[in-house]
């Protein structure tokens, strides 16, 4: 049994990390740390764990974290896991840290849109914690820096045809809608009912810090400088994330290209759905589970392949794709304590 420590367990994906853990058949959930809910029992924050989980949320200590638990989570706000990874890793722990601080090879890019960066040594021994992409790596990792929710939808669909050269780098334009509980349980003016019921919004156009780090793990893939146009939205809903991808496919392509493709690359991955023809990815489809459904339409009239993939932005674009990172890096089945089914409605 794998004792597991999930720091910052009261946000959203820290949250969403508990219920999933607490359903784990091999691993334990041994500590809870909440720097706002110190000395609260998890059940009291959300109600909807009473009966499940009775741990008793703690102040975050290294010395308590490290004696306690074999592998971390780390739930936090950019800027703080790079506090606290060097001494975790230093100590013969393994690290999932859900913030952006792992996810980029260099310093620079990471500064141009986040902060200065503390542990940069880290960077180049940190694996990207994308998990049907990077699998291989991932099982030998002790550093993931779990992919963003936007770019986990935006990257699944795009890296197989990217690799195959069935693309156009230079085509790509992403347009991602994601529910309010993407920007995190703090309060702010913008994820107020008020300002979110009925209304439907782009917001950081062509300017949103998961940009970045999606042009860089597609450039790696394409080995070739790729730079697309990301516009994100924002949707009344409280979870879900659908992205619609336009880009133009390379002379030759058609849409038996594209299948034989994702089949190609994704026959073996538990998590990609691929959908048929004359169904399209829906956010209802996936809500809760881990999956990552993905459909495209070949408009052959004006040669363009649009792309649509569908996510749970806590599970498979956070707190999920954690756990399903934890069971490569254990040598664990990559589906357990993930095999929760969609609700039907």
């Amino acid at each position: 049994m794998i004792r597991v420590a999930v720091v910052g367990a009261t946000g959203y994906a820290g949250a969403e990390l508990v219920r999933i853990l607490a359903g784990h058949p091999d691993a334990e959930l041994a500590v809870l740390t909440s720097r706002q809910y110190a000395g609260v029992r998890f059940d009291r924050v959300y109600p909807a764990m009473a009966g499940k989980i009775d741990s008793v949320c703690r102040e975050y200590s290294t010395n308590m974290v490290c004696e306690e638990a074999d592998l971390v989570f780390l739930a936090l706000p950019h800027k703080l896991p790079m506090a606290y990874v060097p001494e975790i890793l230093q100590r013969g722990k393994k690290i999932v840290d859900l913030s952006a601080d792992f996810r980029f090879k260099e310093a620079r890019l990471y500064e141009s849109v986040y902060q200065p960066h503390t542990a940069e040594h880290l960077l180049e021994s940190a694996v990207y914690g994308l998990c049907e992409i990077y699998t291989d790596q991932i099982k030998a990792a002790a550093l993931i820096g779990n992919p963003g929710c936007y770019p986990t939808s935006v990257l699944l669909p795009l890296i197989p045809l990217l690799k195959a050269g069935l693309l156009n780098p230079g085509s790509i334009i992403a347009d991602s809608k994601s529910g309010v509980s993407g920007a995190g349980r703090s309060l702010s003016l913008t994820s107020h009912y008020c300002e979110v019921n009925e209304s439907f919004k782009a917001y950081k156009v062509a300017a949103h810090r998961h940009n970045p780090e999606m042009n860089a793990i597609l450039s790696r893939e394409a080995k070739m400088p790729v730079s697309i146009t990301f516009v994100p939205h924002l949707v009344p809903m409280s979870r879900g994330m659908l992205t619609t991808i336009y880009a133009t496919p390379e002379s030759g392509v058609d849409r038996q290209t594209v299948v034989d493709c994702y089949r190609q690359a994704y026959h073996l991955k538990p998590f990609i759905r691929l959908c048929p023809e004359d169904r399209l990815p829906n956010t209802l489809h996936v809500r809760g589970t881990n999956f990552c459904d993905i459909g495209f339409k070949y408009d052959e009239h004006n040669r363009r392949l649009i792309l649509i993939a569908a996510i749970d932005n806590l599970v498979k674009g956070a707190a999920g794709q954690a756990v399903q990172n934890m069971n490569l890096m254990q040598g664990l089945d990559e589906t357990a304590g993930l095999s929760d089914v969609a609700f039907p409605v």
